[in-house]
């Protein structure tokens, strides 16, 4: 990537290349739809290759990437935690969480495959996913088992997306305005920013990150996982269907505890200014080349503007 780039133009494409070798990673890992149970194959690469934003895998790369770490020793790992973010859109979607027709602008794997078959094709993602992280014989055992324990905490409970989930399901149909702002942070801890910062720990412990360095990038990480939730709820009622490839306001309809139904729209996007720069600040402690993890907190944040 040239070092003359605007910055904006730089993160793209970077991103652009993180999209590129994640779906070369995630093409070679997964089964073919030819492959016997045909249907479940075509239903994960459905899901899996519909065009996601690849964000936790590009968080991956470039925490990595500020610590020195060959790109090539980020790939399975980013797309192990593709899959596990997959393997969560698809079980999200089902009829019993927030039962949704569409993903990624198109049919969610259980429309398109059976509610059955969805299930399924989110169980395999997730145990393939660890899978691809135990045999990675390009980390040492060490760190294989260093980030399958951390991994495993963030997509589980009692602090990690599946709790994130639950909380989320408890809290429906209530007063949003009457949900403590504790309880809405500790759902969005959970539910969005545990993944998110295992992302960054992960490229941070394969880039070799000193214990002073990896504080500060938990740090970081868990104010961008705050954020891309923040701006995720500002997004369900500000952009149109068609724009997000997904029904909009299904948060309303389903009276979610959202940071917009709390503060309002104008208070929330100021929030979510003041978030990013915090994870920025935190990068400060840091002496590695940043600019990287810069572009993704200015990047999260623009996706509502």
């Amino acid at each position: 990537m040239a070092d003359n780039l605007h910055p904006m133009t730089a993160i793209s494409e970077f991103m652009r290349q993180v999209r590129d070798d994640v779906d070369a990673s995630l093409d070679l890992l997964v089964p073919t739809a030819g492959v016997r149970p045909k249907r479940l194959h075509e239903a994960i690469r459905w899901s899996l290759f519909a065009g996601g934003k690849r964000i936790r895998p590009a968080i991956v790369y470039a925490v990595g990437g500020a610590f020195g770490a060959e790109r090539k020793s980020l790939g399975p790992s980013a797309a192990a935690i593709e899959m596990i973010h997959t393997f969560s859109l698809i079980h999200d979607d089902l009829p019993a969480m927030d039962d949704d027709d569409l993903r990624r602008g198109r049919e969610t794997c259980h429309v398109k495959y059976g509610e059955a078959t969805a299930i399924l094709a989110g169980d395999a993602l997730q145990t393939l996913a660890f899978q691809v992280l135990a045999e990675d014989e390009g980390l040492t055992p060490e760190i294989r088992i260093q980030l399958i324990a951390d991994i495993a905490r963030a997509s589980g409970t009692p602090k990690g997306m599946v709790a994130g989930q639950q909380l989320d399901l408890a809290f429906e149909g209530q007063d949003p305005v009457r949900v403590p702002i504790k309880v809405l942070e500790l759902i969005h801890s959970r539910k969005t920013g545990a993944l998110i910062s295992a992302s960054a720990k992960a490229g941070a412990i394969i880039g070799g990150a000193l214990a002073d360095e990896l504080v500060a990038i938990e740090r970081y990480a868990s104010q961008i996982g705050l954020l891309f939730q923040v701006t995720d709820d500002l997004l369900d009622v500000t952009q149109a269907t068609e724009t997000l490839g997904k029904t909009a306001g299904k948060d309303i309809v389903a009276d979610k505890a959202t940071y917009p139904r709390h503060f309002g729209v104008d208070e929330t996007r100021k929030m979510a200014v003041a978030i990013r720069d915090e994870a920025c600040e935190a990068l400060a402690a840091i002496d590695r080349e940043t600019s990287l993890l810069v572009g993704l907190a200015h990047l999260i944040v623009d996706r509502t503007n």
